[in-house]
């Protein structure tokens, strides 16, 4: 009997839950890209560490771990992962919680990470579009609901869909700006990760 995965194969659109999507991370061989256009996520695993945020108080990093261990395992194996988040500016409060309360985590573990302001992506014809880009080979566009919450995600290995994607991924890291070069300028310190342990320590 066919499963959702093995759908992914055929070029026919697969509609998946993220627990199922999640697998897929183990069957591409060079690289993964995600784009993210919103200034707002509705994440479960985020809403406690989102909430200390508010509060100004310190992040227990054990929230990160599971991600991290993820990208240091793509790493391992020889491959590459890096996202471009296209934001609004000012930044949203959720942005400047993600950009200083997880994202540090993420570039420690190794992904690589870009920012480009939204005027900059309208300009350039990027579209207000979540996905994450497989090998140049497959894509997956992840749907949200009215709250910011995911719904599913949408995968394919449609050419042209695929060969759309490819290009906006091209155009976005052309333009965005390293997350810890946008922080500086932002004004903005990490509250997880290397460099705020280092901040901490006073090295």
């Amino acid at each position: 009997m066919s499963t959702a995965i093995d759908t992914l194969w055929s070029g026919a659109v697969s509609t998946m839950a993220m627990a199922d999507f999640l697998r897929t991370f183990d069957d591409f061989r060079h690289q993964v890209f995600r784009l993210e256009t919103f200034d707002f996520y509705d994440s479960k695993s985020e809403r406690v560490p989102l909430e200390r945020f508010r509060a100004g108080l310190p992040q227990d990093p054990a929230w990160l771990e599971p991600w991290a261990q993820r990208v240091r395992s793509i790493k391992r194996r020889g491959a590459s992962i890096g996202r471009v988040h296209v934001v609004s500016e000012p930044l949203s409060e959720y942005v400047t919680f993600e950009m200083t309360c997880a994202y540090p985590s993420n570039i420690d573990a190794g992904e690589e990470i870009g920012v480009l302001p939204r005027s900059t992506a309208q300009r350039l014809g990027v579209p207000e579009l979540d996905y994450w880009l497989f090998d140049d080979e497959r894509t997956g566009v992840m749907v949200y609901d009215g709250t910011g919450a995911l719904t599913h995600v949408e995968v394919t290995r449609d050419p042209a869909l695929v060969r759309q994607h490819v290009r906006w991924r091209q155009i976005c890291r052309a333009h965005a700006t390293p997350l810890r070069e946008y922080l500086a300028e932002a004004g903005l310190r990490p509250q997880v990760g290397s460099e705020h342990q280092l901040e901490e320590t006073g090295e």
